[in-house]
C-alpha cells in the first residue's frame, strides 16, 4: 500500500494518523507512507522522529471573525492545493487519510479532485471545521464517538470505529505500571494528570484536596504534574505529614502512561480525545475536567459523552475546587461496586480494535475506487 497521512497542529490529530499508518504497515509489509503537514505544527518534529518521510504545505486556519487575514488564508489554500496535487502525483498513493487540523483541508481536497480515495477521521464528538468541510469530498468518514454520527448525517460510508491510538494502549500491562511506580501490585491508586504539559487549574485542585486523602486509608495518589509545575507541586508535597506523603507520588511526566493508566483504580483527567480513547480502551473509571481553553470548547461534549454513559463524572473547570474534587474521588473510591459499573461502562465505549477497523474501512474504499 502507498498511503498519504495528513493531520496537524496538535498531538490529538497527529497520533491517530501515525497509528493508522502503523496498522497499514503491520498488515501490509512494504507499505510506503508519506506524511504531509506544516512546518508550524508539532508534526514537523514528531513525524520525522518516527522515520517517516515528511513534506510540508503552507496553510493557516481561518479566523472566526471577518478579517483581511482570511483573504490571505484563501490564497494560501489555493497554493497549498497546488502543492498537494504535485506531491500526490509524484507519490501516487492508493489513498489519503486526514485526521483533522487545517492542513488536512488542501491535502484531502486535492486528493478528491485527483480521484484518489480519501478517508477522514474525527477524534472529538463535535467535528472541527476542517472535517465538516471535507466530509462532502471524502469517500469514508470514521469517528471516535457514536455521538458524532449525527454530525455526518447524509455523508457516505460513515463508521463509528473509535480512536486508533486505543489499539496500542489496550495491550498495556498493569503489572509494569505498578512496578514503575514502586507500588505493590494491586495497590489502589488515583491517577491525576492534566496532559503532557500539565493543567494549572487541575493541579491546584489536586493540591488543595491532598489533606483530605488522609481519610482514604490505603489509597495512593499518582500526581503527574507536567514539567513546568513539578517544582511547585513538590514543594507543597513536602509540607504533608509523613503518613500521607508516603502515599503521594509526584512525577513531572509519565513516559509509560498506558501502563500507569492500566494499573490505576480511577483517573482524574482532562477530556481530550486521545486521553479518552486510552481511558475507555482500558476501562478505567474517570473524573473528567474538560479544558475550556480549546477550540469550540470541544472537550466538554467529549466528557459529557462518557458521563452520560456512566463511565465518568464531569466537573466543569469553573466549578472545580479541592473540596469538590475530593468529594468525587472519595465517593468513587469508597464504592467498589460503583467503580466496577463505571469500568464496565467505560470498556463498552472503548474500541481497542479501532486501528484495525479503520484499516478495513480504508482498504474497502481502495478496492472500490
Amino acid at each position: 500500500m502507498r498511503l498519504v497521512l495528513t493531520g496537524g497542529g496538535t498531538g490529538g490529530h497527529i497520533y491517530p494518523a501515525l497509528a493508522i499508518g502503523r496498522e497499514a504497515a503491520e498488515k501490509e509489509p512494504g507499505t510506503s507512507l508519506l506524511y504531509i503537514g506544516t512546518t508550524r505544527g508539532l508534526e514537523s518534529r514528531l513525524v520525522p522522529a518516527q522515520g517517516l518521510r515528511f513534506e510540508s504545505v503552507d496553510i493557516t486556519g481561518f479566523r472566526r471573525s471577518l478579517s483581511l487575514e482570511n483573504v490571505r488564508t484563501i490564497a494560501r489554500f489555493v497554493q497549498a492545493v497546488r502543492r498537494s496535487k504535485k506531491l500526490l502525483r509524484e507519490f501516487k498513493p492508493d489513498a489519503v487519510v486526514g485526521t483533522g487540523g487545517y492542513v488536512c483541508g488542501p491535502v484531502v481536497y486535492a486528493a478528491s479532485r485527483l480521484g484518489i480515495p480519501t478517508l477522514i477521521h474525527e477524534q472529538n464528538v463535535v467535528p472541527g471545521l476542517t472535517n465538516k468541510f471535507l466530509s462532502r469530498y471524502a469517500r469514508a468518514v470514521s469517528v471516535s464517538f457514536a455521538d458524532s454520527l449525527p454530525h455526518f448525517a447524509g455523508r457516505q460510508n460513515v463508521k463509528f470505529a473509535g480512536n486508533p491510538v486505543a489499539s496500542a494502549v489496550a495491550k498495556a500491562d498493569p503489572m509494569m505500571g505498578f512496578a514503575s511506580l514502586g507500588l505493590t501490585a494491586g495497590t489502589p491508586f488515583v491517577l491525576a494528570v492534566g496532559g503532557s504539559r500539565g493543567a494549572k487549574a487541575l493541579n491546584d485542585a489536586v493540591l488543595a484536596m491532598l489533606p483530605g486523602l488522609a481519610d482514604l486509608k490505603n489509597v495512593h495518589l499518582v500526581f503527574v504534574t507536567g514539567d513546568r509545575y513539578y517544582e511547585e507541586a513538590s514543594a507543597r508535597l513536602r509540607e504533608l505529614p509523613a503518613e500521607l506523603s508516603g502515599r503521594v507520588h509526584a512525577l513531572p511526566y509519565a513516559h509509560n502512561m498506558p501502563e500507569v493508566l492500566a494499573a490505576s483504580s480511577l483517573v482524574v483527567s482532562r477530556a481530550g480525545a486521545t486521553s479518552l480513547a486510552e481511558i475507555t480502551s482500558l476501562g478505567v473509571p474517570a473524573i473528567l475536567v474538560p479544558s475550556p481553553n480549546v477550540t469550540n470548547n470541544h472537550q466538554q461534549p467529549n466528557a459529557e459523552s462518557l458521563a452520560s454513559a456512566g463511565a465518568a463524572e464531569m466537573i466543569l473547570e469553573r466549578d472545580l475546587t479541592g473540596e469538590k474534587l475530593l468529594a468525587s474521588v472519595s465517593s468513587i473510591m469508597r464504592d467498589s461496586a460503583r467503580r466496577e459499573r463505571m469500568a464496565l461502562a467505560s470498556r463498552e465505549l472503548g474500541k481497542p480494535r479501532a486501528a484495525e477497523d479503520i484499516y478495513e474501512q480504508l482498504t474497502g474504499i481502495i478496492r472500490h475506487k
